[in-house]
């Protein structure tokens, strides 16, 4: 669920809650060789944006296929999506295998009642993601999220039960729990 991994000048990633009610392949350029960049295009229809730009998102790319990164979404327009992605202009975002998407009836109580209670508290936050190590944060704004290295899933302990936060000194971590961080963890000094 804390799966934002990357913020464009200081923008907070799309984090939305939404139904795919269309699909088609589309072209977006060509490679160096001149051969078509193929992609995949999802309509959605937004029920709720938990972080990210004031527009509603109504389009969503990802690659053609999963060797690629992309990612396949129910397009009968019955399955409601948690999707979180990188965002692109114009009510647009992009996804891939390595953002945090899952069906919303399959989200535990608590993972949606944190989305409401403290998600954007990390707005301001970095998730930096560790594919292999070694792996470090470069900035106090960042969580280092281990879930593929460690647990070699996306969905993992990081993902399911906690969300990267903004404390008092400006610092970010981690945080498990279902109500707003205590004065006591915004305010700690790393050891």
């Amino acid at each position: 669920m804390r799966a934002e991994k990357e913020r464009n000048a200081g923008e907070c990633q799309p984090v939305i809650r939404a139904k795919v009610v269309g699909e088609s392949e589309v072209d977006t350029g060509n490679d160096i060789y001149g051969n078509p960049i193929k992609r995949i295009q999802y309509e959605v229809k937004q029920i709720k944006m938990f972080k990210g730009p004031t527009q509603d998102i109504d389009t969503i790319f990802t690659a053609p296929m999963s060797a690629v990164c992309g990612v396949t979404l129910d397009v009968a327009g019955k399955k409601e999506y948690l999707i979180s992605g990188k965002s692109e202009a114009n009510g647009r975002m992009h996804v891939t295998l390595c953002d945090y998407i899952m069906p919303w009836d399959s989200l535990s109580s608590t993972q949606k009642k944190g989305l409401t209670q403290r998600y954007q508290m990390g707005c301001e936050c970095k998730i930096v993601r560790c594919p292999s190590l070694p792996c470090e944060i470069s900035a106090p704004e960042e969580c280092l999220w281990t879930d593929m290295m460690i647990e070699k899933q996306v969905h993992g302990r990081q993902a399911n039960h906690y969300a990267c936060v903004k404390r008092a000194d400006g610092s970010c971590s981690w945080y498990r729990g279902i109500a707003s961080p205590k004065k006591e963890f915004l305010d700690a000094d790393d050891p």
